[in-house]
């Protein structure tokens, strides 16, 4: 049959003739051009001429650094334990480049901190997508302190047009995306993950991209999810089920590595240099609830507070607090932290509060400036390295502290949290006279002393959590009931204040005989 329009349609096929020469001689791909990067980008997309990316079914896909036009590697510089880490250097990529030095340089010091026996950190990169404005760039490498050598990842995201960069949580749409993965991986991983260690928090989803299928994949560490000696893991999730569960980040950072590459370039650095991504993180959880409002005089707000786990009733206690949707703040102290670290990824993973109580529990008056730092950072890179959050409010042991603790703790941004009532649980070993105690003393505001290393306390926590709940308490954490705490002040009740009488502000006293 004779087309009634001969001449549109002879135009419309030398349009699409036209759009597969240019395909044919296409210029190099530009990071800088974004999802839409032209006609020939755009004829491309139409008829899914993309170049299929390489890899395996069961790691992230892989970009040939020669395809990477200028690409430079800078060496890390780091004054501590033994380091080699090197990362890319691309032409117009500025930001990324800050990103990856910062960052890489606060891991390496967080290994350092937390590990009294680290002997080496080394790292090496390779590009995982180079298409549509954004750049892959996943991080291997391996630490080794007294206990051994383990494995790790992390993959990190650039977005050529705003200049962030951003983490590999931020492939999620949300908090609950992120459950929702979380699950899957689990049934993936099966038995070769230890129960209840694979949690949907930001610190196990640092290392997440896809396969050349466009399959979802996570990698875990040595050690993360299970014992040492079954290596790295690796959990793949069909496209199928993982990709309704990407934010549109996600969605581009998908057809970008699963888009081959033959020649990349950065076109330009971003126009108003390196953006801030003012959006929540996938697997960073909030210690404040906003659907409370402790300033709102018909709400009566309590913080318990558990200090020197840790132990091993804990997780007992977290079950509590769980059947009463209750919210706690934690002070952990660094031995136990080491001994516990898959309790204190599930008390995080919870929505409970993480603090800091020093790393063996001494008097911080009685130390000079070096060491109430060296206390606490290596508590601070402890439950960074095990949750990904970084804590912002201390307990000084004993209750303990001077105007040498408030300046290092400014300096460090944490805010001192004492108390309104004190149990006494470390030397009453009663559940009755504990829970009595603190079910008598609470009020609107107050902060209530317990140590969650003692059997005693885990049983009177079950009688203290039900009366306040029958009360109408609402059971919140520190930073919920304080609001926004000022670095080096010091609190003992909802607002700010100078210490009581039995919390002494410049000497020893009795928060704890352990």
């Amino acid at each position: 049959m004779t087309p009634d329009h001969p001449v549109i349609t002879v135009g419309v096929s030398l349009v699409v003739l036209a759009g597969m020469v240019l395909l044919s001689v296409r210029p190099p791909e530009s990071l800088g051009a974004g999802p839409a990067g032209g006609v020939a980008h755009g004829l491309a997309d139409a008829i899914e001429q993309r170049i299929p990316a390489t890899g395996e079914p069961d790691a992230l896909t892989v970009v040939d650094e020669a395809a990477l036009t200028g690409v430079e590697t800078e060496e890390l510089e780091y004054d501590g334990v033994a380091t080699e880490v090197s990362f890319p250097v691309l032409p117009n990529a500025e930001p990324l480049t800050e990103f990856l030095r910062g960052r890489l340089g606060a891991d390496v010091e967080a290994f350092d901190a937390a590990n009294p026996g680290a002997e080496s950190y080394t790292a090496g990169w390779n590009i995982t997508a180079a298409s549509d404005g954004l750049v892959g760039v996943r991080m291997t490498g391996e630490e080794t302190d007294s206990e051994g050598t383990r494995e790790f990842h992390s993959t990190y995201w650039y977005d050529t047009g705003d200049g962030v960069t951003r983490g590999s949580q931020s492939l999620l749409a949300g908090q609950d995306e992120l459950a929702a993965l979380n699950t899957l991986v689990r049934d993936r991983l099966g038995d070769a993950a230890e129960t209840g260690t694979v949690l949907p928090v930001a610190s196990l989803y640092d290392s997440v991209g896809f396969n050349p299928d466009g399959d979802l994949v996570v990698e875990f560490d040595t050690g993360q999810v299970a014992p040492a000696d079954a290596g790295p893991l690796t959990a793949v999730v069909e496209r199928a089920e993982s990709e309704p569960l990407l934010s549109d980040f996600g969605r581009r950072v998908l057809r970008a590595a699963t888009t081959g590459v033959e020649e990349f370039a950065v076109s330009a650095a971003p126009g108003e240099g390196p953006g801030v991504a003012d959006e929540p993180v996938p697997g960073v959880i909030s210690p404040v609830d906003e659907s409370v409002d402790c300033a709102d005089p018909e709400v009566k707000c309590v913080a318990l507070t558990y200090d020197d786990g840790p132990g091993g009733g804990t997780p007992e206690l977290l079950d509590t607090l769980a059947e009463y949707d209750a919210k706690a703040t934690f002070f952990v102290t660094g031995l136990p932290v080491m001994e516990h670290p898959h309790t204190v990824r599930r008390t995080y993973a919870e929505g409970h509060e993480m603090a800091n109580h020093t790393l063996n529990h001494p008097d911080l008056a009685g130390l000079g400036a070096d060491g109430v730092h060296d206390n606490l950072n290596s508590v601070q890179a402890l439950v960074y390295r095990e949750t990904g959050y970084t804590m912002d409010l201390m307990r000084p042991p004993y209750g303990s502290t001077n105007d040498g603790v408030a300046s290092v703790t400014r300096d460090m941004g944490l805010a001192q949290v004492l108390w309104s009532i004190d149990t006494n649980d470390w030397k009453d070993r009663d559940p009755s006279v504990v829970a009595d105690r603190a079910i008598a003393g609470a009020s609107d505001g107050a902060i209530i002393l317990m140590h969650d290393i003692h059997p005693t306390t885990i049983a009177a926590s079950h009688k203290i959590i039900r009366e306040l709940d029958a009360q109408g308490y609402t059971m919140v954490t520190v930073s919920q009931l304080l609001g926004d705490a000022e670095p080096g002040e010091r609190y003992v009740d909802g607002v700010p204040d100078e210490p009581p009488s039995d919390a002494p502000s410049d000497g020893a006293g009795e928060d704890s005989g352990e």
